[in-house]
């Protein structure tokens, strides 16, 4: 009797202290933009913390067809971040990567979602020019730094009419971005 008791007991407090679930993760690295296919996830048992929001495998066929929202590595738990149905550029803006050195760039790291307005800089040994400098608004959709030459890459979100001039700009090299507020 003592020996079936004890057994139920191990038994229960192993029950009780043993937090896995199945979740969903990335197979192979899955990228941004990309429609995730069913055999871009696998299902596996984890052991996750409580302040993780891993995807349950239970939503594996919502979670097939969606976009990812960003780079999801292989092996990586996906969470509700990490897919989405929107379409990044949309019908109504473009994409523009701006290249800076870390003398156009803020000094703090830039962030998905953040506002920024690229300001046009005169040429080198040139004379700046009266008023208000151009510049045009943008949203920052992401931040790479190139292995290639060590600059900031910046994809910046803007309005599809805004995009060629944005672009123009960028290509002189002639530019600086500017950070504004983080309050929404």
């Amino acid at each position: 009797m003592a020996i079936c008791l004890g057994a139920l007991l191990a038994a229960w407090a192993w029950t009780a202290t043993t937090n896995t679930q199945e979740v969903l993760v990335a197979r192979d690295t899955i990228e941004r933009g990309a429609v995730i296919q069913a055999d871009d996830l696998a299902r596996v048992r984890v052991s996750a913390d409580p302040a993780l929001q891993p995807v349950p495998a239970s939503q594996f066929d919502q979670v097939v067809g969606q976009r990812a929202a960003y780079d999801v590595a292989a092996g990586a738990m996906l969470t509700p971040e990490s897919f989405s149905q929107a379409v990044v550029p949309d019908a109504d803006n473009s994409i523009v990567g701006v290249a800076l050195t870390p003398a156009q760039a803020p000094g703090l790291d830039l962030a998905t979602g953040d506002r920024v307005r690229v300001v046009v800089t005169p040429p080198e040994g040139a004379e700046m020019p009266e008023g208000v400098p151009q510049f045009s608004e943008a949203t920052v959709a992401g931040v790479r730094t190139s292995s290639e030459t060590g600059q900031l890459i910046v994809d910046l979100l803007v309005p599809h009419a805004d995009a060629a001039v944005l672009a123009a700009r960028a290509a002189t090299g002639n530019v600086a971005l500017v950070l504004d507020s983080r309050e929404r």
